[in-house]
C-alpha cells in the first residue's frame, strides 16, 4: 500500500568534506505518485544528495523523511519499499542476468521470486541475454538489467540516477513507457536525475535545479520555460549553469 505521507521529505539537508560544501541545506518534497527531476551540472550536488537518500553517506546536518519515516532511525523499514537504479553501480560481474535479478529478489524478500523475475525479463527485453554472465553484457544491456533490478519489489519510491544511459533512442522510450506505466499503475514516487532534458521534460511533474550545492530554481518544466523564455529544457539548463560560472 502506497504511504499518503510524502515519498521524501529533505529539510535543512548539507554535506561537507572538510571545507568543501557539497550540499549546502536544500529542502525539498516528493509526494505519492509524482516525478521530481533533479537536475545540475557536475559538481552541483545531485550524488552526494542521491547517495544520502540511498543511506550510502551521512548527511553532516538537516533530515531525510522516506514513506513518513527517519532514514537515520528507521532505515530497515524504509529499504524494502524503496529501490534505486544507477549505471554508475554494476551488479556482481560473474552471475548471470538472471541469478542475479533471483540474488536481489531474495534479498527483498520478493514473493514468487522466479515469476517476477520472467516478468521483468520479458518487459525489458532481456530474454535472450537471462544467461549470459553480467559482465559479458554492453552497456545499455547492463542498464536495462540495473532497471529491473529496481522494479523487482515493486517499490513505492524509486530513485533514477541517468534511468536510460547508454540506452539507444527507441530503447530508451520504451523503458521511459515502462517507468510511465508502472508509476500510473502503482502510485511510485520517483526521484530522477537526468542530463537528457527530453526525459525530464516527458517524465517529471516538477523540476529542482542544482548549482554548486544549493537549490536555484524550482517548478513545472512548463513553468521553467514560460519563466526564462525558452523552448526548451536544455536552454534552461544553460541558462543557469552559465549564470552560476559568471
Amino acid at each position: 500500500m502506497v504511504s499518503h505521507s510524502p515519498a521524501i521529505r529533505v529539510e535543512s539537508l548539507a554535506k561537507s568534506y572538510g571545507k568543501v560544501d557539497a550540499v549546502k541545506g536544500i529542502s525539498f518534497r516528493v509526494e505519492p505518485g509524482q516525478t521530481v527531476g533533479l537536475l545540475g551540472g557536475n559538481g552541483a550536488g545531485k550524488t552526494t544528495t542521491l547517495s544520502m537518500l540511498l543511506g550510502v553517506l551521512k548527511p553532516t546536518s538537516g533530515t531525510i523523511e522516506m514513506l513518513g519515516l527517519s532514514l537515520a532511525k528507521q532505515r530497515y523499514d524504509i529499504l524494502p519499499r524503496i529501490n534505486f537504479t544507477s549505471p554508475y553501480v554494476d551488479l556482481p560481474k560473474r552471475l548471470s542476468v538472471v541469478e542475479n535479478l533471483r540474488v536481489f529478489a531474495g534479498l527483498y524478500g520478493v514473493d514468487d521470486a522466479r515469476g517476477r523475475v520472467g516478468v521483468l525479463l520479458e518487459e525489458l527485453d532481456l530474454v535472450s541475454v537471462a544467461d549470459r554472465p553480467y559482465a559479458n553484457l554492453s552497456a545499455g544491456q547492463r542498464t536495462r538489467v540495473s532497471l529491473a533490478k529496481s522494479l523487482l519489489n515493486s517499490p513505492e519510491l524509486l530513485l533514477l540516477d541517468e534511468p536510460t544511459a547508454s540506452l539507444d533512442p527507441d530503447v530508451g522510450d520504451r523503458m521511459r513507457s515502462l517507468l510511465e506505466r508502472y508509476r500510473a499503475q502503482s502510485g511510485c514516487a520517483m526521484l530522477l536525475a537526468s542530463h537528457n532534458m527530453g526525459e525530464v521534460e516527458r517524465l517529471c511533474d516538477v523540476v529542482i535545479m542544482l548549482r554548486h550545492g544549493e537549490i536555484v530554481d524550482r517548478g513545472s518544466p512548463a513553468e521553467l520555460l514560460t519563466k526564462y523564455g525558452r523552448h526548451t529544457l536544455d536552454d534552461v539548463f544553460l541558462d543557469i549553469s552559465r549564470r552560476g560560472a559568471q
